[in-house]
């Protein structure tokens, strides 16, 4: 626990001023192992980004923001680094092509894109374009999907996976695309989709209808998707009826139909082995397969090519313990292995990478409103006679806490031992004065000296500790860590921009922007402008596990103070629900070019919801609110509480407000920010 308060009043000893560099401030944030190679901090203490392939050339996103703040676009607004989107697709498959030459496989990759991780339009139009030398597709997991994607198959050869259950509609589009010459694969997840499937080609006439089969395999995933395989997976044709739909297909002479073999472990495969483990197993049902007469030509892994959200093999549940090349690797050279045991043909390979194409392109940037604090020194109330014995214990438990503090004959464990037996106190008497409070036995005033006497001690006691490692300390004195830190007021929903956090417990790497060649010297969480208590982000990255606080600046007065959440283009662009009407942000698009002002440009610049846009996905119609105030407003005139000039100004802003951004308006220059501040809530 380092000393991270300030003065309590208390005999404390001074803090050394200690140097910091620009290596220290990497370190903290772990910047170098979940950004690299795509982001890092430069000398003057900003986050930079290197869009480009191959090219060293920086951009400070700090830079950024006050472009699009030039611009009048308000904050919280999220950036799309476009060229790290051409780059993760690029880098996927050309890894393929590196193992497929080098372990002599026979066969090819060919991947497709799961626009569930983020559907919106651009992101699927870049992929798409950066991966048509490999002809790279796309996989759909809903009707809708469907509906989006077959259009855009531009040329044959490009895969279009159907994953999901279909109905009737469904089916027969997929019929629709195969009658068109497009590459379209519908997955079988149950025996009754097969039957549905062929009577809606049977239906169509189509002669040469073709599908695949997920396997419901006996390999597990891992961490948080564990039971996206295995015996409890939702989806999935086990071995018994996979044998019946050959027997089906034997009998109408259609063994041609049976394309492709598919599983699915999991979102975010956080163990190599055990994808090795599913590849082995899913291969030698392809072999058994095509030893039975079956001219499977696909092997899909599906997806779960994981990202390093701190770093690799951390120990945190959302860590990976390998690389890019390690998983390509171990798919390439598994199937590989087990075809040519069972002297069968090498398939052709699909994945399903969403994640590991996304993430990376997409940073969220949030304004800090305001800081509360709950370590700023207090006055020390006045005991008297008159003193409730409550108040009065907690006067000398503080007292006893000073004499300590000033003691030089106590050894280190000797003083741990009596910090624990204080705050053990202090919580005692605490939870009696708000008892006595609550059954009318203690006024106001009284109250106010408790809790202003067990702040204190509170905030002695960490200034006590601080000399101290975290590790070392009683399990009660954490807690203690954590009730002291700040509480930063950020610009944005937690449920609209970073819902995983709140679902499934997922960290996000986060840290300033800039400010970071001098040390951050607070501790805080994050808390959004919603209502819901839920609204925060209190767990973050740490070195070995979670941390409860994030290492923040002090917020100055009149200066802007910018925020980055990280890893942020799989899902959260699109899982966001409405959640206290505050819909989409702002989104500007950039690309890098070392011929612009500060290496960058904006294409394009995409408004984030307006109150208007937000009530009427909720059915309510700006005409019948502007009908409705309108009302109340001219009831007020004629009954002469309102005056009508009044009231025409009234429902002028009231319409203005309507077509205005939902989040906070953070009218702000880049020289100041008026609403930030600093206060205490001890």
């Amino acid at each position: 626990m380092q000393n991270q308060f300030a003065a309590t009043g208390l005999e404390a000893p001074e803090p050394v001023e200690v140097g910091w560099s620009i290596e220290e401030a990497s370190s903290l944030y772990h910047i170098n192992t979940w950004g690299h190679p795509y982001f890092r901090i430069n000398e003057a203490g900003e986050v930079i980004v290197r869009p480009l392939a191959g090219d060293e050339m920086e951009v400070a996103i700090v830079d950024i923001v006050r472009e699009v703040r030039s611009r009048g676009v308000e904050l919280p607004v999220l950036i799309r680094f476009q060229d790290i989107l051409r780059r993760r697709v690029i880098e996927l498959n050309e890894r393929f092509r590196g193992a497929i030459e080098e372990f002599g496989y026979q066969g090819r990759y060919q991947g497709v894109y799961p626009i569930k991780v983020n559907q919106l339009h651009e992101v699927v139009l870049e992929i798409l374009d950066a991966g048509e030398p490999y002809n790279f597709g796309i996989e759909c997991g809903s009707k809708a999907e469907l509906l989006a994607a077959l259009p855009h198959l531009e040329r044959d050869e490009q895969l279009l996976i159907c994953n999901g259950y279909k109905d009737s509609t469904m089916l027969r589009m997929i019929v629709d695309g195969q009658q068109l010459g497009k590459n379209v694969i519908p997955i079988v997840e149950k025996y009754y989709e097969f039957e549905d499937f062929m009577a809606a080609a049977g239906a169509a006439r189509h002669e040469k209808p073709c599908f695949g089969v997920r396997v419901r395999l006996s390999t597990s995933g891992s961490g948080k998707w564990a039971e996206s395989g295995g015996d409890s997976s939702k989806f999935g044709v086990p071995v018994p009826q996979i044998l019946q739909i050959v027997e089906a297909l034997q009998s109408d002479e259609k063994l041609d139909a049976f394309r492709l073999i598919h599983f699915h472990i999991g979102s975010q495969i956080g163990d190599i082995n055990t994808m090795k483990g599913a590849v082995r197993e899913a291969t030698r049902v392809y072999a058994k397969l095509r030893k039975m007469g079956i001219p499977i030509e696909y092997i899909d892994v599906g997806g779960g090519l994981g990202v390093n959200y701190d770093a690799i093999d951390s120990g945190l549940s959302q860590s990976i313990n390998y690389t890019i090349q390690e998983y390509v690797n171990g798919i390439v050279y598994t199937i590989r292995e087990v075809c040519d045991i069972e002297e069968v043909p090498h398939p052709t390979i699909v994945s399903e990478s969403g994640r590991a194409l996304t993430a990376h392109h997409s940073v969220l940037i949030l304004g800090v409103l305001s800081s509360t604090k709950k370590d700023l020194p207090l006055p020390r109330p006045e005991i008297s006679s008159s003193d409730e014995p409550v108040v009065r214990e907690l006067g000398g438990l503080l007292g006893v806490l000073e004499k300590n503090m000033r003691a030089q004959d106590r050894g280190n464990r000797q003083r741990v031992a009596r910090a624990l037996e204080l705050y053990h106190d202090a919580v005692e008497k605490r939870g009696e004065a708000d008892q006595l409070f609550s059954l009318g036995y203690l006024d106001l005033v009284q109250k106010g000296k408790a809790e202003t006497f067990y702040w204190m001690i509170l905030q002695g006691l960490a200034s006590e500790l601080s000399r101290f490692e975290r590790s070392s300390l009683p399990s009660d004195l954490y807690s203690l860590d954590e009730m002291l830190v700040d509480q930063y007021l950020c610009d944005f929903s937690l449920f609209q921009s970073m819902l995983d956090h709140w679902a499934i417990d997922q960290l996000f790497p986060i840290m300033p922007l800039h400010r970071l060649d001098t040390k951050p010297r607070r501790r805080g969480t994050l808390v959004d402008l919603t209502c819901d208590s839920d609204g925060k982000i209190d767990r973050f990255i740490g070195e070995d596990e979670e941390e409860s606080f994030l290492p923040l600046h002090e917020i100055v007065e009149g200066e802007p103070y910018y925020l980055g959440c990280f890893l942020m283009g799989a899902y959260q662009d699109i899982l966001g629900d409405m959640h206290n009407l505050f819909g989409r942000v702002n989104e500007v698009h950039v690309y890098g070019d070392a011929d612009e002002e500060k290496n960058f440009y904006i294409e394009t610049s995409i408004a984030g919801t307006s109150v208007t846009e937000a009530l009427s996905l909720v059915q309510y119609s700006p005409a019948d609110l502007r009908k409705r105030m309108e009302a109340i407003v001219r009831n007020r005139v004629r009954s002469g509480k309102l005056r009508p000039r009044r009231g025409v100004d009234l429902m002028d802003r009231y319409m203005a407000a309507l077509k205005e951004y939902t989040y906070y308006n953070f009218r702000s220059n880049d020289q100041g920010s008026p609403e930030q501040k600093g206060e205490n809530d001890g």
